[in-house]
């Protein structure tokens, strides 16, 4: 069973789109999406530098367009590789997903997350607020002692690692007083405490930008962030990404539901690598394969076939 997941922001480089832009229609898909949303995704995705693919309504777009890209190049050779049976994304992640199981069209997908990371850049610009990942460490030690510090548990990711949220105060504190078992302490390449009450103001516009969409059921199960599980209509789906951007990703979950399905292969689109790390650690025995240049498009095609005809 194979389960195709995109990953959130943080997970973008400098240059990341570039090599996927000289595959067959890729820069006249890219340059279209542009135009729909007002942004120059690929000047960003080629030319920005790290500083600005940070910017939060910069990285969403791009990894949004990066992660359709890559999901359709598998696709793009006959024969053409089969539809996975799940889906599920890591934060932004989640909009790529609903793409990928058929509840939003590409051009309703890019303009919701084009409103949803100027929303989330609004509302971070409020207050100082950024997130650290902690590495090690067990659950029920970290998360009261983020709480004690004042800072939420953002993204509850398994394999070891939960992601703390908050003012860069409280996340320097943490910086000097970090839970029992904890190894390290890694500032996060984001500009905001995101799925925490700091980005209560987007949840607003984004409930307004959904008002206006019009979902379909998922083709493939999709896996929600929220509890990590299946959600079987649009309507609820979209409601789940509304939701989301104010409450913690429960990846841990996420995985959790991989296991029961039966699970046996994952393939990440661009930019991959993070979620095949948690998996690598959380579902020991599943096969893995990141797309991060479109020379891993053959590997990947190969590990969807081998699934498919077992």
């Amino acid at each position: 069973m194979l389960v195709l997941v995109a990953p959130g922001q943080g997970a973008q480089t400098p240059g990341f789109l570039t090599p996927w832009l000289d595959l067959p229609g890729a820069a006249d898909r890219v340059a279209a999406w542009s135009d729909a949303i007002g942004l120059d995704l690929a000047h960003f995705g080629t030319q920005g530098d790290a500083d600005a693919i940070r910017d939060t309504a910069v990285a969403q777009p791009l990894l949004v367009a990066a992660g359709l890209l890559s999901a359709s190049a598998l696709g793009a050779t006959a024969p053409a590789a089969p539809a996975p049976d799940a889906v599920a994304g890591h934060s932004v992640g989640e909009i790529t997903a609903a793409v990928l199981a058929g509840v939003l069209d590409e051009t309703a997908a890019l303009k919701l997350v084009r409103k949803r990371g100027l929303a989330m850049a609004e509302a971070a610009a409020v207050t100082r607020t950024g997130m650290s990942a902690l590495l090690g460490g067990d659950p029920e030690v970290t998360i009261p002692h983020l709480e004690k510090l004042g800072l939420t548990p953002a993204n509850v990711n398994g394999a070891g690692q939960i992601v703390a949220a908050g003012t860069l105060e409280e996340l320097a504190a943490l910086e000097a007083d970090k839970p029992e078992g904890v190894r390290r302490v890694v500032a996060l390449k984001v500009a905001g405490a995101f799925h925490t009450r700091h980005m209560a103001p987007a949840v607003d516009v984004l409930a307004q930008a959904a008002a206006e969409l019009s979902p379909a059921d998922p083709t493939v199960t999709y896996v929600s962030n929220k509890d990590g599980n299946a959600v079987t209509t649009g309507a609820e789906v979209v409601s789940r990404l509304v939701g989301q951007v104010a409450n913690p990703v429960r990846w841990d979950l996420c995985m959790e539901t991989f296991k029961e399905l039966g699970v046996t292969a994952l393939v990440e689109v661009c930019p991959g690598g993070t979620l095949t790390g948690l998996a690598k650690r959380a579902l020991p025995g599943v096969k893995t394969l990141a797309l991060k240049t479109p020379d891993d498009l053959e590997a990947a095609r190969e590990l969807i076939a081998e699934h498919a005809s077992a």
